[in-house]
């Protein structure tokens, strides 16, 4: 009973923190505060998702909240251009190979990971600000479907929700039965093994930075749905808070460790911490030393239980 308990601790920390919140405001439980919250973690999720990927290879993607800017402010001004069809596959496009560069940094060319999306984090940040010359860009007039995505819902469940549902199962069902999701986990627990075994790690290390490109991109564009309008101010420290998720959620930042259930949680986590935090109107940068207090037990909890 106690190592169950020890491996769902995650799960302990969410069912607690849900209670706390639960008896702390009673706006928290209601249908409008609950919706709201899963809009509001839904990018950060995808964004989280695609972290967690890269860590378990033992790598980090900084350069997502600058992808998040970027592909904002390029599918604002592709809307006024081209089909929305087009603006939305070019946007993506820019996603992957923004990914695709850091994972040839990495894979291909022994860039620390650190590094190498240290830079891109600069470079991207800054394309979206050339591009956009620094003021927001308002999407075009035939952009309702973009629109949707950041706001609409069926059945009551916001639409964004349920696309990290669908992407959060398609994860998870690789990383359990597929063998391109056992190669990921054991190139971050032995990569010297691995490529013994005859296994291409530079492959599956660039495809996880190109992934997380992608599903970076997608929050993006989640972003740009709800707002309306592609700035390159947006996403700046979005990769803390999924690197935190991603800790949170008991993954190692030495790769090999750590369940995409889990990581959710730790976005959930997060979430209802500023969601209950700024029912209370606490200040917002008291709220930044609560949380990062509260992130600081979470992980120490996560490594006593260890």
């Amino acid at each position: 009973m106690k190592e169950r308990l020890l491996k769902n601790n995650t799960l302990i920390i969410f069912l607690l923190l849900l209670l706390v919140s639960s008896f702390t405001s009673e706006s928290f439980l209601t249908i409008t505060n609950v919706t709201n919250l899963l809009r509001q973690v839904a990018p950060i999720g995808l964004i989280s998702i695609g972290m967690f990927l890269v860590i378990l290879t033992g790598g980090i993607d900084l350069s997502v909240g600058s992808i998040i800017a970027c592909v904002g402010v390029a599918f604002a001004l592709l809307s006024y251009e081209v089909y929305f069809s087009a603006g939305l596959l070019l946007s993506l496009l820019l996603g992957v190979v923004i990914g695709a560069v850091s994972g040839y940094l990495v894979a291909y060319r022994g860039v620390a990971a650190f590094i190498a999306t240290l830079a891109l984090m600069t470079i991207v940040r800054g394309l979206g600000f050339l591009l956009s010359k620094g003021a927001p860009v308002t999407v075009g007039p035939h952009s309702s479907a973009i629109l949707q995505l950041g706001t609409g819902s069926v059945l009551g469940i916001p639409l964004s929700a349920i696309l990290l549902a669908l992407v959060f199962v398609i994860v998870f069902i690789v990383l359990k039965y597929h063998v391109y999701g056992r190669q990921i986990i054991a190139i971050g627990s032995n990569e010297e093994a691995v490529r013994l075994s005859g296994i291409s790690v530079e492959r599956v290390k660039f495809s996880v930075y190109v992934i997380s490109g992608f599903l970076t991109a997608l929050a993006g564009l989640m972003m740009v749905g709800r707002t309306g309008v592609g700035t390159p101010n947006i996403g700046v420290g979005l990769e803390l808070d999924a690197i935190a998720a991603v800790v949170i959620g008991g993954a190692s930042l030495f790769g090999g460790k750590g369940t995409v259930f889990n990581t959710l949680l730790g976005v959930l986590i997060l979430g209802m911490i500023g969601n209950i935090m700024n029912l209370l109107d606490i200040t917002s940068y008291m709220q930044q030393l609560i949380k990062g207090v509260i992130i600081i037990l979470a992980v120490i909890f996560q490594k006593a239980q260890q």
